[in-house]
């Protein structure tokens, strides 16, 4: 393949818009063809942005408030509902990776919540991070870590992160010994299944043969320079990541080679002393509350939407209103699109 169009682009921040306000931990957003955008909420739930901008949240029913007062205190304390990772089921309810309640959730557009996994051969799943489903409509998921509280992972870069299979088989672990395991992406034919490893910095993929994932893989850089977060494919091949605490918006091309497309951080004495603890092995929460920029504090993924998929969303984690521009390029339709 040639003339890659995000050779040379960068994204102009005087052409950032936004849209959504009073917004809580927007960490996902799914986007559909209306225009309208489904944006995971704190508060436990998922707000709707209608196209002209209208709000409504829908919380989830039955389930415990996230009460805690501040992001530090939320970062550690998980308790009640926490939506991170998002997914359409083929009906149109959403598949839910609920950090805060350690287990996968399907919510009706009414609020009405089930749970559809919570144990895996009786052991709780841990920090659920991310779900999506393929075409054969299986479900993939990604736990973070076992460790309790989940930051204990983050301090000595445990590698008890793992992808999990939902089919009629029941679900059951396909991928482990990976480290902070975050958002997984297949590519165009569903051949390979690409995994953020957040904790490590490094983008891994996996051969999808059959129900197994094999010939495991590091796909560019082995360190990407930050805490790659959610990744998604565009219509050319690259596969673009967001840098959560750096704030930073990359892609790695076909051939492996790292772009920076967006840089909302840069540089700081907190971010510095962030990657200086991480390449010792110290990193703390206090570290990592101390980083982030203010347009997208805590950039945590990216979402291409609009009717001709080259308008990109950005999710983040502190975030009150959700960032979006133009790209040159398309990206890669997800399964319901």
């Amino acid at each position: 393949m040639s003339n890659n169009p995000l050779i040379g682009w960068e994204v102009d921040p005087a052409n950032i818009r936004y849209i959504g306000h009073d917004l809580q931990r927007p960490e996902c957003i799914l986007a559909e063809r209306d225009g309208s955008l489904w944006v995971a909420d704190g508060r436990g739930g998922v707000m709707h942005i209608a196209h002209d901008g209208e709000q409504t949240l829908i919380l989830q029913q039955g389930q415990e408030e996230n009460t805690a007062t501040s992001f530090e205190d939320r970062l550690v304390n998980t308790k009640g509902s926490l939506p991170n990772g998002l997914a359409f089921a083929e009906n149109g309810d959403f598949l839910i990776a609920n950090f805060g309640t350690d287990r996968v959730e399907v919510m009706k557009r009414s609020g009405e919540t089930s749970v559809l996994v919570d144990n895996i051969d009786g052991k709780p799943i841990g920090k659920a991070n991310f779900v999506t489903r393929d075409r054969k409509g299986r479900l993939w998921l990604t736990v973070t870590t076992t460790m309790i509280p989940w930051t204990e992972h983050v301090k000595c870069n445990s590698r008890d992160g793992y992808i999990a299979l939902l089919d009629e088989k029941g679900i059951r672990i396909v991928a482990d010994n990976l480290c902070g395991t975050n958002e997984l992406r297949f590519d165009r034919n569903e051949e390979w299944l690409y995994v953020a490893e957040t904790t490590s910095r490094n983008i891994t993929r996996f051969r999808v043969r059959g129900d197994e994932l094999v010939d495991r893989e590091i796909f560019g850089p082995s360190n990407v320079g930050g805490f790659c977060d959610g990744i998604a494919f565009d219509a050319y091949g690259n596969l673009w990541s967001t840098l959560i605490m750096a704030d930073r918006l990359i892609a790695i091309t076909p051939d492996g080679e790292l772009l920076t497309l967006l840089d909302l951080g840069g540089e700081s004495d907190a971010l510095a002393a962030l990657d200086t603890a991480w390449e010792q092995g110290q990193v703390t929460p206090e570290l990592m509350a101390a980083c982030g920029s203010t347009e997208c504090r805590w950039m945590a993924s990216l979402t291409f939407g609009g009717a001709d998929l080259k308008t990109v969303y950005l999710g983040s984690l502190q975030g009150q209103r959700i960032p979006y521009f133009k790209s040159p390029v398309a990206g890669l339709p997800l399964i319901y699109w």
